[in-house]
């Protein structure tokens, strides 16, 4: 009789945790789609961007009620030459700055994640573009529906920081500002 207790004790403790874990468990969610990762600067005679609409990715969250609990880990690669501006003339030199011909992705990789209320966090990753990685913090607004989690956010960096020269065009005269804003609107699913 004790043998029986003990078995339903722990077939019922094992329910408990496999229920609980399915309401509050990490899960692998892929990049889809409806995504946009955008690149805007300046320069001497206009401001410019270029958008991507291409990438992949992964990422693992944990959600409990339809609410973001932890965010595990990201990963994100971009085809650098799916960077496209309205000028094709524009595009070729930022390949060429971008290191395109040996460099062929930009990625992305989660470090940290540290929530600070409940649609926003501050994320630590490793960004790497033209063959050079650094740290980059950046905070995001979250939204989660039907199963779909979104991401966006922006950051600034300068071309100094990843090894790159910025470009000029027309013999020098019209230049590149320093800067660049990366900003990305993504969704997992």
């Amino acid at each position: 009789m004790m043998k029986s207790k003990n078995l339903t004790s722990t077939f019922l403790a094992m329910a408990f945790f496999g229920m609980l874990f399915s309401a509050n468990g990490q899960k692998n969610y892929e990049l889809i789609k409806e995504q946009n990762f955008s690149v805007f600067g300046t320069s001497t005679l206009h401001d410019w961007e270029m958008t991507s609409t291409e990438g992949t990715g992964n990422a693992n969250f944990t959600i409990t009620d339809s609410n973001l609990e932890e965010i595990n880990g990201i990963t994100i690669n971009i085809l650098s030459e799916t960077l496209k501006s309205d000028k094709a003339a524009m595009d070729k030199v930022a390949y060429k700055t971008l290191k395109t011909n040996k460099f062929k992705t930009i990625e992305y990789v989660l470090k940290t994640a540290e929530k600070v209320n409940e649609n926003t966090w501050n994320l630590t990753g490793t960004l790497t573009i033209a063959g050079v990685s650094r740290e980059l913090k950046t905070q995001v607004k979250t939204a989660i529906s039907d199963d779909i989690v979104s991401l966006e956010g922006t950051n600034r960096i300068t071309f100094e920081e990843y090894g790159m020269t910025p470009p000029k065009a027309l013999l020098g005269t019209v230049k590149t500002g320093k800067e660049m804003v990366l900003k990305f609107n993504i969704h997992f699913n």
